[in-house]
Order: structure tokens, then C-alpha cells, then sequence
């Protein structure tokens, strides 16, 4: 789960465009583009497996922002500006399963000033800071 076989992955697995750009930015517009052709219009949950395999690994906090980005600005009927789309918003939510869970450690390498973590027996939710990114 290097960051090329992560993009590679997202790219097969949700139909990005010929012209994907294999780098975080072009991750956070490509989920925010999806289209009903890929989602049915009814939205996605990505379901990303083992995450054990990968979580020491440098970028494993940036892939936490960078699809929390996507799926806020897919879960948005607004652009960034504050503008109506001329979309619908498309329900985004990611899941990581792990094949051995510890909440405490998942939680330190997550954290990031722009998320907010809740914790609980079980899980560890990440969402964007709204006094962050509104």
C-alpha cells in the first residue's frame, strides 16, 4: 500500500478519469467528481481492508485528511466558495478494518489539526474541523 498503488487503487476501483493525476489534490477533486455512473447516484462507502498492512507508513495520515477532504466536498451541495453546486451531493464515507485494532494508536497517528477524532470501544472516527476548512 505505497502511495502510486493507493492512487492506482482508487483510480480502478471508483473509475477516475484518464487524466487522474496520481497525487493527493487530484484524489480529493476525483472523489468529489464522482458521478452517478460510478455510485448509481446513491453514494459510496469505501471499505479499505487490512489496514494493519500500511499504518506505519508516512503517508497514512495524509490518506486520512485527504478522503475525509473528498468526502466532505462529495457530502457538500456547495462549492468552496459557498455556491449551490450544480450537482447533488453524494454520500462519501470511508471505513478501515484492521486485522488487529488499538483505538489509542490509531487516534496518536491520525491526529492532525485539522481533524477532530472521536474515539470509542471499537473505532476511531476522523472528521474535517469545520473552524478548519468552512
Amino acid at each position: 500500500m505505497d502511495e502510486p498503488g493507493i492512487h492506482q487503487s482508487f483510480a480502478e476501483a471508483l473509475r477516475f478519469p484518464g487524466y487522474y493525476g496520481n497525487n493527493w489534490d487530484a484524489l480529493v477533486d476525483c472523489l468529489d467528481d464522482l458521478c452517478a455512473e460510478v455510485t448509481g447516484g446513491r453514494g459510496i462507502v469505501g471499505v479499505i481492508q487490512a489496514v494493519d498492512r500500511f499504518l506505519d507508513a508516512d503517508h497514512f495520515p495524509l490518506l486520512v485528511s485527504v478522503l475525509r477532504q473528498g468526502a466532505e466536498r462529495a457530502n457538500s451541495s456547495l462549492d468552496l466558495d459557498g455556491f449551490p453546486l450544480d450537482r447533488p451531493a453524494i454520500a462519501e464515507h470511508f471505513v478501515f478494518e484492521f486485522r488487529a485494532f488499538d483505538p489509542g494508536r490509531v487516534g496518536r497517528l491520525v491526529e492532525q489539526p485539522d481533524l477532530i477524532l472521536t474515539q470509542g470501544d471499537g473505532f476511531v472516527a476522523a472528521a474535517l474541523d469545520p473552524a478548519e476548512w468552512h
